[in-house]
């Protein structure tokens, strides 16, 4: 029988260690970064919600965000009261006004207008080229996106799906100045390569870097309690306006509790995880499998 000994074995895990974990974190820890530009890319308004703790701490340290969403929002209701276009001017609402607890503007906000649930029958070509144009534009540092390797996304919601793949392929395009070639001849762009992701949103053994959010997961509960026609009970099946005090049962109290629930400890401190890259663009769905 094969046997090793102490020491070989601690070679092994550090080794394993450092394939699974070492070389896939970023060098310098999240939350020491300072003057980057980030862009996050959702599919609605809120989806950015479950980094809105590492938001708001990179907005402290003076790293300038914007947030870039696909769609309006504009079906995720179950009021029957409410029209398509009533729906997308309360969701932007809501975004702005939990955007304003973490410290940002409307300024670093961008929405491309499409319909909600309806991502992937849309024109692809279309929304690729307005996503490459923000990168190339914003010239982001990070970008920030759902998830799009490791095959999580196939069986997810379809505006989550089409939004990690979209932005994927825009990523890909952007960095190729024969691509969308007319934003570079007539309005001034540059072929632009982004150096580093931050997934959220995928399985949770594909994750390799935690954020410690303490001193924000209050701000991150804060503007979560903005969302009300999303994570309220009472306001996605009959939708009172923007103050939780004017709904019924105590469900101020049950918005915030449901809220503080979802924040995840590790070591007993708040964190959100996510699953860093660096890399070419085509590697950031690729991982070594037994």
């Amino acid at each position: 029988m094969f046997m090793i000994n102490k020491f070989q074995f601690l070679i092994i895990v550090f080794t394993f260690f450092i394939f699974k974990f070492g070389f896939s974190q970023p060098e310098v820890p999240v939350e020491k970064w300072k003057n980057k530009t980030i862009l996050l890319v959702g599919a609605h308004p809120d989806d950015d919600y479950q980094s809105h703790g590492t938001l708001a701490l990179l907005n402290k340290n003076s790293n300038k965000i914007f947030i870039l969403t696909l769609t309006t929002g504009n079906v995720g209701t179950k009021d029957l009261t409410i029209s398509k276009n009533d729906l997308s001017i309360i969701r932007r609402k809501e975004q702005l006004e939990a955007m304003k607890v973490l410290g940002l503007t409307e300024k670093q906000y961008i929405n491309l207008g499409y319909d909600d649930g309806r991502l992937e029958f849309a024109n692809r070509e279309e929304i690729i080229g307005k996503i490459v144009y923000y990168i190339r534009k914003i010239k982001p540092d990070i970008l920030m996106s759902f998830d799009p390797g490791f095959n999580y996304q196939v069986w997810h919601k379809s505006d989550h799906r089409a939004s990690a793949y979209l932005t994927a392929d825009a990523v890909r395009a952007a960095e190729w100045h024969l691509m969308y070639e007319g934003q570079i001849i007539h309005q001034n762009l540059k072929a632009y390569a982004v150096p580093e992701f931050l997934f959220y949103g995928g399985n949770i053994d594909d994750k390799n870097t935690d954020v410690d959010i303490s001193g924000f997961s209050e701000l991150k509960i804060l503007s979560g309690s903005k969302y009300i026609s999303q994570f309220s009970s009472s306001g996605w099946n009959k939708y009172l306006g923007s103050d939780l005090d004017k709904y019924p049962d105590g469900e101020k109290e049950k918005v915030f509790n449901r809220l503080k629930n979802r924040i995840k400890y590790y070591n007993g401190k708040p964190i959100e995880r996510f699953r860093y890259y660096k890399g070419m663009p085509d590697g950031m769905g690729r991982e070594k499998r037994d």
